[in-house]
């Protein structure tokens, strides 16, 4: 269903959910409760004149995941807002800026409840061997999640051996496939910033072994969609005690991978960390690549000459219950 509310008001004003009720979460199930504040700062070498941006910031409401509260404020006047659905299901806002600025600051506060998941793939009806059952139906919805990146014959062939490698390794069982590949991104690629960029591809990740959380999860779903298992990309928030040395990405957005099994539903997984995406993981957005859940997007329609971008981001995640 598409939620399409179009009307001009100051940008800068907040948009507050109101609070929901908690009953749906068992007290079995352990629930964490989250603060998350998301700072994304521009700055710009000229003055901005008119643009457009999309935000994916606000967490995802469903069985598993509770927002409590959010609000999102940007810090140029006036402008047009239109709040919205969109085709993968995200919560979104498009912004139109026809005021001049130099600077654009947009800041997020959520408050999110999260509870465990159903921990392995003993569900009704379904094998858990390769190759899994879909009805047709399944299958058509599941399209765009099943199409490996566009990538030379070859190094598609090199992707689909090393995939293979684990289905022969793990018996073809689906629940062992899935976690050894996601403990092998973990143990043999190094966490390494700045030597991978948005063009990265798979491939290259695959043959240097190195990168940051998105190389990873790109990874990771293209070896699980040519093994013919559906796979989106999410981006969210995780949260680290202080004093944990072993998570990767702390205080910035993150990225990981949800599998899509019949009869389960998704399931999260994250490369990054060797771990399935549970309590400490907030969902934000989802799709078939980056370009579909990147939390703020933005085009400049007009501005005084040429013009340098720079951007910052901060996440601060603090958990309010023990």
């Amino acid at each position: 269903m598409i939620i399409n509310r179009t009307h001009s008001i100051p940008i800068k004003c907040s948009v507050k959910l109101p609070i929901q009720s908690l009953e749906s979460f068992s007290s079995d199930l352990h629930p964490s409760v989250f603060q998350i504040t998301h700072n994304t700062k521009y700055a710009y070498s000229t003055q901005i004149l008119s643009s457009k941006h999309l935000l994916r910031l606000q967490p995802v409401t469903d069985t598993s995941q509770l927002v409590l509260s959010y609000e999102c404020s940007v810090s140029v006047g006036k402008g047009d807002v239109c709040n919205f659905i969109g085709a993968f299901g995200n919560n979104a806002s498009f912004l139109e800026i026809n005021e001049p600025y130099s600077e654009l600051s947009i800041v997020s506060k959520s408050i999110v409840v999260v509870q465990e998941l159903p921990k392995r793939l003993d569900v009704l009806h379904q094998p858990r061997t390769l190759p899994m059952i879909w009805m047709p139906w399944d299958r058509m919805m599941m399209q765009a999640y099943l199409q490996p990146p566009e990538l030379p014959e070859s190094e598609l062939f090199e992707l689909a051996e090393y995939a293979m490698s684990f289905v022969k390794k793990k018996h073809s069982d689906v629940y062992d496939i899935l976690m050894n590949m996601n403990e092998t991104i973990y143990k043999e690629y190094k966490y390494k910033q700045g030597v991978t960029s948005l063009s990265t591809t798979p491939y290259e990740v695959y043959r240097s072994r190195e990168g940051v959380c998105q190389d990873f999860a790109n990874l990771l779903i293209c070896l699980l969609r040519l093994l013919d298992i559906p796979a989106r990309y999410r981006t969210g928030y995780l949260f680290t005690d202080t004093d944990d040395k072993n998570k990767a990405q702390a205080d910035a957005t993150h990225a990981w991978v949800e599998v899509y099994c019949p009869y389960f539903g998704w399931m999260g997984l994250d490369p990054t960390n060797g771990c399935r995406a549970e309590k400490d993981h907030i969902r934000v957005a989802c799709g078939r690549h980056f370009s579909d859940a990147t939390p703020t997007s933005g085009t400049i329609f007009e501005a005084k000459g040429e013009v340098e971008e720079s951007l910052s981001t901060s996440v601060q995640v603090v958990r309010l219950n023990s």
